[in-house]
């Protein structure tokens, strides 16, 4: 009796965590491992190849570049092959690209390899992302926001281990063994990633209804995902705003010691990484659309609060804050857009991680030069107006709550 009811008890949580589910997470957790892994090099490149800070600032603005040019490419590939293929062939490439970032012999190569390295990272971002998407249409709970939880979990790991095995076995050392740790991962995720790939007897995407009876043209499914990506877009500068501008805030406006600087970024990280893996609950019980408002709500609220910070402890919890409403934004946003009817999730997902992801190639010299003359205490109270355009668009979300339940 007593082995019965713990079986009974363990159902439920291994419906809510097959191994498909694993499996994606497990993407994203390698995706955020190659890019923490990352930042501990970037000054390394600069000194071996002699970069000044603008060139420096030029060849990660080409990460990003290749990044959003990869998207539509991989949308259109995911569109017709489905999102398992792309994801795995992707994996494989981005276990190269640091390596070949690190062996770069001169600004050029540094370049090409950065170049690469962003078309991988940014092209298994939308092939995940669907993947993710498609597995999540299989299962009664939500899983969007634990997915990216985990890619801000292997974020941290990369950063955290990647500085330590550069010390202890060099650059190219560190770079072999992230590699080798994304193509060891490849056996796991290959075998149970979910293949989405549709059949060519299915019905055509473009005869679907959008639930009222009327036929979903698929311009119209383009255009509800272009709002969803201008609801990432507006997510991403606040988010960015954080990263980039946070910890001169606090040193240059609030006075606060350098050695205290990053407190304002760890902070809002340790609530966003925390709140993404307790989103999928809380959009479960009230649903995508309410979500979204009250996530608006936390994040003007911890705007508000850093904006008339005093000192480090007020601004500190307006960093959390804000960490808490950003959280499941973008999320819920990337998993409306791979639930628009008329759409191939692919297709839907690579415009709204592109309309999305460029806000990270514009916001920080925009935010830098608003400061410069503002001030940033009026630049963090400007970004809630991104914040109110999401929430004027948030209806639109509705998408992110369906579910086949198989």
């Amino acid at each position: 009796m007593i082995l019965s009811h713990a079986s009974d008890l363990e159902r439920p949580r291994m419906a809510a965590w097959p191994a498909r589910r694993i499996a994606v997470s497990l993407a994203f957790l390698v995706n955020g491992f190659v890019l923490g892994n990352w930042t501990p090099q970037v000054p390394l490149l600069a000194e071996r190849l002699g970069l000044s800070e603008s060139r420096l600032g030029l060849l990660i603005l080409v990460f990003g570049l290749g990044a959003i040019a990869a998207m539509p490419m991989v949308g259109a590939a995911t569109a017709r092959f489905g999102s398992r293929k792309p994801t795995l062939v992707l994996q494989a490439l981005l276990a190269f690209a640091l390596l070949l970032l690190v062996l770069a012999p001169s600004p050029l190569w540094a370049a090409a390899a950065i170049l690469f390295f962003g078309m991988t990272m940014g092209g298994m971002d939308v092939a995940m992302n669907a993947n993710a998407v498609a597995t999540e249409r299989t299962l009664h709970q939500a899983m969007m926001s634990s997915c990216h939880g985990f890619w801000s979990v292997g974020g941290v790991l990369g950063a955290a281990v990647g500085g330590p095995l550069i010390g202890a076995i060099g650059s190219v050392g560190q770079a072999s063994v992230v590699a080798l740790v994304m193509l060891a991962a490849l056996w796991p995720i290959s075998r149970s990633l979910m293949e989405d790939r549709t059949s060519p007897h299915d019905a055509p995407a473009a005869a679907e209804t959008d639930g009222q009876g009327a036929p979903a043209t698929s311009s119209r499914g383009r255009l509800i995902a272009v709002a969803l990506g201008v609801c990432a877009l507006f997510s991403m500068i606040p988010e960015g705003a954080t990263i980039d501008w946070s910890a001169i805030y606090l040193v240059r406006e609030l006075g606060i010691d350098i050695e205290m600087s990053g407190l304002a970024f760890a902070a809002f990280s340790a609530t966003m990484a925390l709140f993404r893996f307790l989103g999928d609950g809380l959009r479960d019980r009230l649903g995508a659309v309410r979500t979204i408002r009250l996530s608006v709500g936390f994040a003007v609220a911890g705007l508000v609060l850093v904006s008339f910070a005093g000192g480090l402890t007020v601004a500190l919890i307006g960093f959390a804050i804000l960490g808490i409403g950003l959280s499941n934004l973008v999320p819920i946003a990337f998993s409306a857009a791979g639930n628009i009817e008329g759409l191939k999730p692919g297709v839907a997902i690579s415009i709204a991680t592109s309309i999305g992801y460029s806000g990270i190639l514009v916001a920080p010299s925009a935010i830098g030069y608003f400061a410069q003359h503002f001030g940033f205490s009026p630049v963090f109270l400007g970004l809630c107006v991104c914040l109110l355009v999401i929430l004027v668009l948030s209806g639109l979300m509705h998408g992110a709550d369906r579910r086949d339940g198989h």
